[in-house]
């Protein structure tokens, strides 16, 4: 199993965002084989409590803008582990001490990583209803093809 389209959507968005606000070292993983609730979990890092608030409230804020609602948020008080679950899409933003502590990328490293340049320009056409919602239609050569697994580890 892999990636749905509408989780590949919610990256490329999510991505955009932590990317306009300095977030770095992103990693997307795809969990949709062993976890039935969430298709990608999205990390990254920033550099302050400050940049971390900010990377989150941004993803949040472009992805409700894309008619994307949260469906829980937790960590933003402290700002150093914010975690966004969007339902497909889970987004973690951390502080670099906290990344390197939690570790998430050796945790799931049985997973596939999606990388997020590919992700982004992935051939994607999204049209919208009537209803306001987005649908999405990907190729599924194209979505096999945005998934490698991380042998490094």
């Amino acid at each position: 199993m892999t990636a749905s389209a509408h989780a590949l959507e919610l990256l490329k968005v999510a991505a955009a965002a932590a990317d306009s606000k300095a977030g770095e070292d992103l990693v997307a993983i795809d969990v949709s084989t062993p976890l039935p609730l969430a298709d990608i979990f999205l990390i990254v890092t920033g550099r302050s409590e400050r940049n971390v608030v900010a990377i989150a409230g941004e993803i949040e804020d472009k992805l409700i803008e894309a008619g994307y609602k949260p469906l829980r948020r937790e960590g933003r008080a402290e700002g150093r582990w914010i975690l966004v679950d969007f339902g497909d899409l889970v987004v973690h933003v951390f502080h670099e001490e906290e990344r390197v502590y939690y570790s998430l990328e050796r945790l799931w490293k049985d997973c596939p990583v999606i990388p997020i340049d590919e992700a982004a320009s992935s051939d994607e056409s999204v049209d919208t209803s009537a209803d306001g919602a987005a649908n999405t239609t990907v190729d599924a050569a194209d979505v096999e093809s945005t998934v490698e697994i991380d042998a490094a580890d």
